[in-house]
Order: C-alpha cells, then structure tokens, then sequence
C-alpha cells in the first residue's frame, strides 16, 4: 500500500519566506516535496479566496507565510495576514474542515532550515488528517448539480 503524499500550496512571501525557501535549497536542506510554491510580494495581500481556491482545487493543505512581525517591508502586511486568517480558520471550523489544513508561520530570509521544518512539520499535521475529501465531495456533488 502506498503511502498518502499531501498537496500543500504554499504563499510565500517574496521578501522573507521566498528567500528563506530559497535559502533551504541553495543549502540543500532535505524536505518533503509536497508543497507548491506561489511567490506573493506580501503575505498580507493572501485573499481568504485564495486560500479556499487552492483547497477546493484539492490541496490538501495551505501554508501562508511571511515576515517576522516587525519586520514586514511593506511595514504592517504581516499584520493583515493573521488577522484575516484567524477569521478564514473559523470559517473553516463552521463548514467542518480542520484547523490544521492551514498554517501560518513567519521565516525569515536567513531562516532556511527553519523553513525546511516547518515545510516537514505542515506535511505531517497534513498526512495525519488524511486527504482533503471535504472539501473534493463538496465539488463534486456541485458539479453533478451543475450538469443536471
């Protein structure tokens, strides 16, 4: 039997995050392969939809991150993004998709070995809930509904 390998898109932002992605891989620092990277000039420009576009396309899991609190370049976006994605989590929790298929999490550029844990770290919360079929029934009888 072949073990479950999640899909996690990832926004990073360009500043930081991006640059500590890049950083584990200039270093060559060993971490699963699940995650897709999107690279946004600023995490607090991540709209609520992206993050339901990306697990209703059937990601599995959404990682957004960005600067240090303090440190965002464009000086209070980090701000934005974790008041917006405390409101998505609740949402989330209302329509029944668990907490732990969105994570928020601040890397810096120096960080890449931080970033490669947190990348391992978001891939097992993912693998342990399983696969994203919450949200994939959610389409599919949609779909159905708009064929008929």
């Amino acid at each position: 039997m072949r073990s479950f390998e999640p899909k996690i898109v990832g926004f990073l932002c360009n500043w930081c995050s991006y640059a500590g992605a890049d950083l584990a891989g200039v270093s060559r620092f060993q971490y699963p392969q699940a995650i897709r990277i999107i690279r946004i000039p600023c995490s607090g420009r991540v709209n609520n939809l992206f993050l339901m576009k990306a697990l209703y396309d059937g990601a599995d899991g959404v990682l957004v991150s960005g600067c240090h609190p303090g440190d965002c370049h464009y000086q209070s976006g980090n701000f934005y993004a974790r008041r917006r994605l405390e409101v998505f989590k609740n949402l989330l929790s209302i329509v029944g998709i668990p907490e732990k298929r969105l994570r928020l999490a601040w890397i810096s550029a120096s960080e890449g070995e931080q970033f490669a844990r947190l990348v391992k770290e978001v891939t097992s919360d993912v693998q342990e809930i399983g696969e994203n079929r919450e949200l994939r029934a959610f389409r599919e009888d949609l779909e159905e509904f708009l064929n008929d």
